[in-house]
């Protein structure tokens, strides 16, 4: 396993459409294990291929909730969503910035495997805007794109420390 570059927001590998996989070999399962190992060290929640320079639709999400763990996706696709939430996002693609998102409050998510093999995953809440958020990343979508409104991290706790 080896941690990898995480691309920074304006690289324009962050706005392809990333393509299908259709080999599920060693060369994936590497993937898979470099975008954890990767994630972790950044301590994200989620990673999209395109976040390290692969045009590649392969997700890795880890809320650190319960009924999860670390979650792979190759090829994901949303096929249900119901509901709605608004809260904060951030980025590991856009250091420095967080924003307001409004997004489904659960979503069911249809792919494979790093076998390739067909599965199913029910999310919910954090977990549903954290898929939400790594499949956009594989449209070329941004946070920022759809966010309802966009701040500096740095003025957020500035203003909450004021507010104490």
């Amino acid at each position: 396993m080896a941690i990898r570059f995480i691309v920074k927001d304006p690289d324009p590998v962050l706005r392809e459409k990333a393509k299908p996989v259709t080999k599920f070999n060693a060369n994936l399962h590497k993937l898979l294990d470099d975008m954890a190992e990767t994630m972790y060290h950044a301590e994200g929640v989620g990673l999209a291929a395109p976040q390290i320079g692969i045009e590649k639709r392969v997700i890795v999400v880890d809320t650190g909730e319960e009924d999860g763990g670390l979650m792979e996706m190759v090829n994901p696709e949303i096929i249900e969503s119901e509901g709605e939430q608004l809260g904060p996002e951030g980025c590991l693609s856009i250091p420095g910035l967080n924003g307001d998102v409004r997004r489904a409050l659960r979503v069911k998510l249809r792919g494979q495997d790093r076998y390739g093999n067909d599965i199913t995953i029910e999310a919910k809440e954090f977990q549903a805007r954290a898929f939400q958020h790594e499949v956009d990343h594989l449209n070329g979508v941004l946070f920022t794109d759809i966010a309802v409104k966009v701040y500096d991290i740095s003025q957020a706790s500035e203003k909450r420390e004021n507010e104490a």
